[in-house]
């Protein structure tokens, strides 16, 4: 059997590549009966006579797996928000955030439309990407027609698969047209009432872009956290992370308990205010959410 990778996914059928060409195939029913199901990004072992269509065999182990989108081994999501039309917005974006670390997902936050900003809106902005850098985050600006988009995102891409996700509206579309102008994607229109956009991609693929892999992914405009408990949650604050060694209580949950370093930071200004209320509202729909069966 040979190894290779999924490439694409599209109506019951795995693409695998081989020396630049994707080989067409069909998942064994032996993954049926076991519940589970070959992803994009998957590295597997197929067969093939060079006739019919192949079959995935085996999947290899995966270092981790989305499950909106469905898609397996992401290093990096590009993790895209709008300056304005939509506003920026940090309740979204924190959401993104903690999703992405539950899944050792690195984010690489890029802010569109940065030249729709008047000065006083532009200062507004930089007191939070002054605060995301702090953090940890990587943060790239841009704006339509940015001629040194390619040359800012570039090293992020080489050798990584990555994933496209962000707010819908945002510039995702215009985004990948400057990547890979061949796709020559359909933008966006933005609607001025809802202040969100219409997406039209329509299945999982991963793109083979500046040296690495790129995934334009359906449905990657929001999140929940069926998949964290309460007691992960701090893991997925990279701020939160680190100061809440120093919390009394081990599996301290920094709302109640006494001698809480991670509240003690909120009030001392190392943790900002508004990420702890999103910390707060978070836990909060985990500890309401009910339980899986």
């Amino acid at each position: 059997m040979a190894k290779a990778q999924i490439r694409k996914a599209l109506s019951g059928y795995y693409y695998v590549e081989k020396e630049g060409e994707l080989i067409q195939c069909r998942g064994r029913g032996i993954f049926r009966n076991r519940g589970e199901s070959p992803l994009v990004g998957d590295f597997v072992e197929y067969s093939y006579d060079g006739e019919s269509d192949g079959s995935i065999d085996k999947i290899l182990e995966r270092q981790n797996e989305l499950v909106r989108p469905p898609i397996a081994n992401v290093d990096q999501a590009l993790l895209v928000f709008s300056a304005k039309e939509p506003d920026f917005n940090t309740v979204l974006l924190d959401r993104f955030l903690v999703v992405l670390e539950s899944f050792q997902v690195q984010p690489i936050i890029i802010l569109t439309k940065i030249d729709l900003l008047n000065d006083a809106e532009r200062a507004h902005l930089q007191t939070y990407i002054d605060d995301y850098k702090e953090i940890g985050y990587e943060i790239i600006e841009t704006y339509i027609d940015d001629p040194t988009l390619l040359e800012k995102i570039k090293p992020f891409l080489q050798e990584k698969t990555s994933v496209l996700a962000g707010q819908s509206g945002v510039g995702k579309s215009t985004l990948l047209n400057t990547l890979l102008p061949e796709l020559d994607l359909k933008t966006g229109i933005i609607s001025k009432s809802l202040g969100r956009g219409k997406h039209t991609t329509r299945h999982v693929e991963l793109i083979e872009v500046c040296g690495g892999l790129l995934a334009d992914t359906p449905g990657f405009s929001s999140f929940d956290f069926e998949m964290i408990e309460k007691e992960e949650l701090t893991s997925c604050l990279p701020e939160f992370e680190r100061i809440s060694e120093n919390c009394k209580f081990r599996g301290c949950l920094h709302i109640k308990e006494p001698k809480c370093a991670v509240k003690q930071a909120v009030e001392a200004g190392e943790i900002r205010s508004y990420r702890y209320e999103h910390y707060e509202q978070i836990l909060q729909e985990i500890i309401d959410r009910k339980p899986r069966y």
